[in-house]
């Protein structure tokens, strides 16, 4: 296992920015087909169009649902140890000044949901401080934490419920009736509506439907993970760590075939709906990061090949600038599909959708190339490292 034990700042390794950069790239093809969370299919569209919108919807979200935002989580942690460490190496202690920058995430993450309800930068930035107590604990006591909270044991706990007391019938999800609200809002032109909107009635729906499907528990389980792959270096070309990668490619295989098969069809194997939708919940948790293991392992796999490498490798400044990205897809996707702005909304399915967030990201990652050429940081992650080492003088 390669250590370098001389320096006092931990390298970048570009096969983790390249990942990044994959991640928040899928992200916005997703966001795009979705219309950034503006469902709405057009009309008189010809059947051949209709049939091919339904691939690509179906194709995206099989490859990317829930798996591009479990690889975020999963980096967000391994980050969080890269720069644990690196203060760690200097005698500093980064815990408050971490509680600080994940303050500072909340406050993008609350601009970026001004234009698009669907952020996930505010629930890393209070799932986040999760990190802060478990530090300092040994692989083993991290391990076995993360591994409980992947479980889901909140959601077995309600299932064991629901099997004792086979007359309760659950209600319906908090999240659906703010979902509905939204649509009210969404359906005029204003701006200032929209902005409103999203930072309440959104919102709230967005961090309900999280904890509905099992997000905060699945995603600090991400983050302790990720932690745990900084700590033992497993990021780092050795031969060593391609087994590792290659045997994590193989089980994840075998294990997502079983899972995606009972999260598809839980409903027919559990006829009483309020048991099978818990179930669906857990088993489309583990299934999502079943496949990312699958995504994980193979980019890492592929990233060692010298002619995939030459293409992954025009990944990494998009990873980079991961945060200024997000933000400026939502700004962007929403003006372009959202009636205050082109209202696109309307006339493209799932191709055009797909087409444009191809568009956007080539031009993204355009600027993200010319960007650091002459800048070490994105803007938005140049004052976030900035606004983090702040000095609060006594």
């Amino acid at each position: 296992m390669t250590n370098i034990t001389f320096n006092l700042k931990t390298p970048r390794i570009d096969v983790v920015d390249a990942l990044r950069g994959f991640a928040i790239m899928s992200i916005m093809l997703l966001h795009n087909v979705e219309h950034f969370e503006y469902y709405y299919l057009p009309e008189n569209f010809p059947a051949w169009l209709v049939a091919l919108d339904k691939i690509v919807w179906d194709s995206l979200f099989f490859l990317f649902g829930g798996k591009s935002y479990a690889i975020f989580a999963l980096l967000f942690g391994f980050s969080f140890y890269i720069q644990n460490d690196n203060q760690a190496k200097k005698g500093n202690d980064f815990r408050g000044r971490f509680f600080w920058r994940m303050m500072l995430l909340l406050v993008f993450g609350l601009i970026n949901t001004a234009f698009y309800q669907g952020d996930i930068l505010t629930l890393y930035a209070f799932l986040g401080l999760l990190l802060i107590p478990v530090v300092n604990w040994s692989n083993k006591a991290v391990f076995i934490t993360a591994v409980i909270l992947m479980l889901q044991p909140l959601e077995w706990g309600r299932c064991i419920y629901y099997i004792l007391n086979p007359d309760y019938v659950a209600p319906p999800n908090l999240s659906n009736a703010y979902y509905e609200s939204i649509g009210y809002y969404m359906k005029n032109g204003s701006f200032v509506d929209y902005v409103i909107g999203d930072l309440t009635l959104g919102k709230t729906a967005s961090l309900l439907w999280s904890w509905e499907n099992g997000r905060f528990f699945q995603a600090p389980a991400l983050f302790m993970f990720g932690m745990l792959l900084g700590r033992k270096q497993l990021f780092t070309t050795t031969v060593k760590n391609i087994q590792f990668w290659s045997k994590v490619l193989r089980y994840a295989i075998v294990f997502f075939i079983p899972l995606y098969f009972l999260k598809t069809n839980m409903i027919d194997l559990v006829k009483r709906a309020t048991l099978s939708n818990k179930l669906t919940v857990i088993f489309a948790s583990w299934s999502n990061v079943a496949f990312m293991l699958v995504l994980v392992s193979t980019f890492v796999l592929l990233y060692q090949k010298d002619s995939v490498n030459k293409v992954l490798v025009k990944l990494i400044p998009f990873g980079k600038m991961s945060l200024t990205n997000y933000i400026m897809q939502s700004m962007i996707g929403s003006f372009i599909y959202y009636r205050y702005g082109l209202g696109l909304f309307e006339y493209t399915g799932a191709t055009y959708c797909l087409l444009i967030g191809i568009v956007l990201f080539i031009i993204q990652l355009s600027f993200c190339t010319w960007w650091l050429k002459t800048h070490k940081q994105g803007p938005l992650e140049y004052i976030w490292h900035k606004a983090t080492w702040i000095s609060f003088g006594k």
